[in-house]
């Protein structure tokens, strides 16, 4: 199988300001056909409640769109903001680019 990935790279803080610009590419993204989409967090520095519902509504959209969401390279803030809300159990989560790269390659 041949896989598209599309990878996005938020920087410095993730929060209601940057969601909408966010959300467009996210649908962007699934409208060109990928199968999947990588969030690396490796320059965000901080996320807050308007950046994770961000993500759960990317996540919404893009289950319904049969392309899966990953993320990697999230720091502690957003870890523990991941593990407080018990959402850490409904995204897939790689420590790297690397994981992510071994991920597909099981596919």
């Amino acid at each position: 199988m041949n896989s598209v990935v599309q990878i996005l790279e938020p920087e410095g803080i993730l929060d209601g300001t940057k969601t909408a610009k966010f959300q467009r590419q996210i649908e962007q993204h699934i409208e060109s056909g990928v199968n999947f989409i990588l969030v690396d967090f490796s320059n965000v520095t901080f996320m807050d409640s308007s950046g994770l519902g961000a993500l759960v509504k990317a996540l919404k959209t893009m289950n319904a769109a049969g392309v899966k969401l990953f993320l990697c390279s999230i720091n502690e803030q957003i870890k523990m903001l991941f593990e407080l809300t018990s959402m850490d159990s409904y995204f897939s989560i790689c420590e790297n680019r690397e994981e992510f790269t071994k991920h597909l390659q099981q596919q």
